[in-house]
């Protein structure tokens, strides 16, 4: 879930209330359906507790349309300090390490690195075994049962969404600490369920021991490549002469910035809002408009990540989101300039 992988969750105590009741009584069925508002609360804010705040690493495999390819993970937590870093296993190389906001993000087959300090948005998840509680406004939760990931037993979990905005998507949050093992992106196809895309890990270790080194070593390993640097820096859509004109239902702006690249040569930036209804993202990108760039207005899907572009007066409009095309179409469109 990169995409992106890099792609993401009860207060503990309930939890525990809860964890302790199963085992006193493991004959007793298991309650499916619809949860209570409490309990999908309870077990979102589990799942998000223990990708934010665990240690664990494995190997997360992604598939989409045939193809499949997967990446090594490190996650480490030590104290209010987060460390995270990927590896892919297949196709071009690639190695994202992480401080907080730090990111570094190596290319060593054309031995380029491109350092960051990410500003934090509300509402942006750092790991795709995250998925915060807002989003049961817009979706229904509903536990479908038990399963095995990685060896692990695991709850199986139903997102589903209250309208034709968004899509399913069905978890598997290990049982013991919480981490989700597994997401499915469902569509609707023939009046049936069909998956988009689908990324769970194929090993994993849970509580490990953290090595916040073996990350910050990586980040100290510059020589020899050539280092971009992208700018960034916080703004709002009123300050950037833009508006949402018709707010598209679920969706709140999670921020604004503005983007560039010290190598970009000709001085432009690319501006940047998220919006988000607690599981799907949804970034829409503005820049200048230019006929030697932009000469067709596009639509395209992979997996669930769907991308429309069109011209907005002087301006070229871009968004993507882990949401159905007709729904980009609704914040493309939507997207108006209020003043030069």
């Amino acid at each position: 879930m990169l995409s992106a992988l890099a792609v993401a969750l009860l207060p503990l105590a309930a939890q525990a209330q809860l964890g302790n009741a199963a085992a006193a009584t493991p004959a007793a069925p298991l309650a499916t359906g619809v949860l209570a508002p409490a309990d999908a609360r309870a077990w979102l804010a589990r799942i998000q507790a223990a990708a934010r705040g665990g240690n664990y690493q494995g190997t997360l495999v992604y598939s989409t349309g045939g193809q499949v390819s997967s990446s090594r993970v490190w996650y480490f937590s030590v104290a209010d300090q987060a460390y995270e870093r990927l590896e892919a296993q297949d196709g071009r190389q690639q190695r994202i390490v992480r401080h907080n906001d730090r990111v570094h993000t190596f290319w060593p087959q054309s031995q380029v690195a491109v350092v960051e300090k990410r500003e934090t948005l509300a509402a942006w998840t750092t790991t795709p075994q995250a998925v915060d509680p807002q989003a049961l406004e817009q979706y229904e939760l509903r536990r479908e049962g038990n399963a095995r990931v990685a060896g692990r037993d695991a709850a199986v979990l139903l997102l589903w969404p209250r309208d034709a905005l968004r899509y399913a998507q069905r978890l598997w949050a290990d049982m013991a600490s919480g981490l989700m093992l597994r997401a499915d992106v469902m569509a609707e196809a023939g009046g049936a369920q069909r998956v988009l895309e689908s990324t769970a890990f194929s090993e994993v270790a849970i509580d490990v021991r953290p090595q916040p080194d073996s990350v910050l070593q990586i980040m100290r390993k510059l020589e020899g490549y050539q280092v971009l640097r992208p700018q960034q820096k916080l703004t709002t859509l009123d300050a950037e002469g833009w508006i949402l004109a018709r707010p598209i239902a679920g969706f709140r702006l999670a921020g604004c910035m503005r983007r560039g690249m010290e190598t970009a040569g000709d001085g432009e930036s690319v501006l940047q809002a998220v919006f988000t209804d607690g599981l799907s993202h949804v970034s829409v990108f503005v820049e200048p408009f230019r006929p030697d760039r932009h000469t067709a207005e596009v639509q395209a899907q992979q997996g669930a990540t769907a991308t429309v572009m069109a011209r907005q007066g002087e301006h070229w409009v871009t968004v993507v989101g882990d949401a159905p095309p007709a729904t980009l179409k609704l914040f493309a469109v939507a997207f108006e300039r209020r003043r030069p």
